[in-house]
């Protein structure tokens, strides 16, 4: 029976899963069309209509909180799909809208967004990578070209270094940030029974997490989030900057 019960909450776990990484796919535009409105925006008025860094990373910080706000009701969902066990001490969720409107009906339109908080806060996550990344390269770059007027090698980057660049910068972000992403989670959990939330807001979860499980507690889960992060950072930046590479070839096509 218990059989039965594990392979039918497995089965309703997928589909679920699947529902939500649809809806996330459909969310995917809308940084991308907010990032360049923002853009847009600040570049009115100015003469050539070029933003300096600091209005670029305005515009990217505007675009990922518009993205934090409309999507933090579904990562609420997929936070509490992937936490509720057949054991779970309340009536587990049966789908996607199931789980919509019994936190609704339950909690309230508010309980959708909790966590938000720490949500806007990890939009500092892709502004800290780049700054890291940058920061590396440039440190590579001049290292390369004083071994070349030493030894005469090759001042260039390849994929290698790419690689240890995307890698390392995302290291640098995650190690940072994550703390707010357990915060997130926890915030996010179901009520009990009594419908009592565990956390009341972000500052209890510091309190108690640092009271009963000290530093470690805010870094649960880290080594899998690497082991997901870190390769796909290095063989995004490899192939970002291959293409930038192909693309800055000058043409030898002839008349």
């Amino acid at each position: 029976m218990s059989f039965v019960r594990d392979s039918k909450s497995m089965t309703v776990e997928g589909q679920v899963s699947r529902r939500t990484r649809t809806l996330l796919t459909l969310y995917l535009p809308l940084p991308v069309s907010s990032y360049g409105r923002a853009k847009q925006r600040y570049a009115k008025g100015r003469e050539d209509e070029k933003l300096s860094p600091g209005l670029h990373l305005a515009s990217a910080a505007e675009a990922g909180a518009l993205v934090c706000l409309c999507t933090n009701p579904i990562w609420l969902v997929k936070t509490r799909l992937q936490l509720q066990t057949p054991l779970h001490q309340t009536q587990s969720y049966s789908g996607l809208l199931d789980a919509f409107k019994t936190i609704v009906k339950e909690e309230g339109p508010r309980a959708l967004y909790k966590g938000v908080f720490p949500g806007l806060v990890l939009v500092s996550h892709g502004a800290i990578q780049f700054t890291a990344y940058e920061e590396l390269r440039k440190i590579i770059v001049d290292w390369k070209e004083k071994r070349r007027k030493s030894e005469s090698a090759d001042s260039s980057l390849n994929s290698g270094d790419y690689a240890a660049l995307g890698g390392s910068s995302k290291v640098a972000a995650v190690l940072l940030t994550y703390p707010f992403q357990v915060i997130r989670a926890r915030l996010q959990q179901r009520p009990s029974t009594n419908r009592i939330p565990r956390y009341i807001d972000s500052l209890h979860v510091i309190r108690e997490t640092a009271r009963f499980e000290g530093l470690r507690g805010f870094y649960r889960g880290l080594t899998a989030n690497l082991l997901k992060n870190v390769p796909a950072s290095s063989i995004t930046f490899i192939v970002y900057e291959n293409v930038l590479k192909f693309l800055k070839k000058p043409s030898t096509t002839k008349d």
